[in-house]
């Protein structure tokens, strides 16, 4: 069974890439989920897969691509969606 982690990331976020590049990280670890920007401008996302790679890109979340400035990464357990692939949403 799969582990899922629902992340909301705060900081400069939207309009560096973060979505791109949180799709391409996720990809390389092989979890599945999706990720989005929220109306308030965080960016909000699903990880789903083994455990030690969903700690791996949590971790690369805190950091975030070159452009970003995250200032909070809040990580807690969730129900896994069965979600096929990693995917962007549409702004919540």
């Amino acid at each position: 069974m799969a582990d899922a982690v629902h992340l909301r990331i705060a900081g400069r976020v939207q309009g560096v890439g973060y979505r791109a590049w949180l799709e391409r990280e996720a990809t390389a670890n092989g979890l599945s989920g999706w990720v989005r920007n929220r109306r308030n401008g965080s960016v909000e996302a699903l990880l789903i897969g083994e455990s030690d790679a969903i700690e791996r890109v949590t971790a690369a979340c805190r950091r975030g691509p070159r452009l970003a400035k995250v200032t909070d990464v809040q990580a807690s357990p969730t129900v896994d969606d069965k979600s096929i692939g990693f995917r962007q949403l549409s702004t919540a």
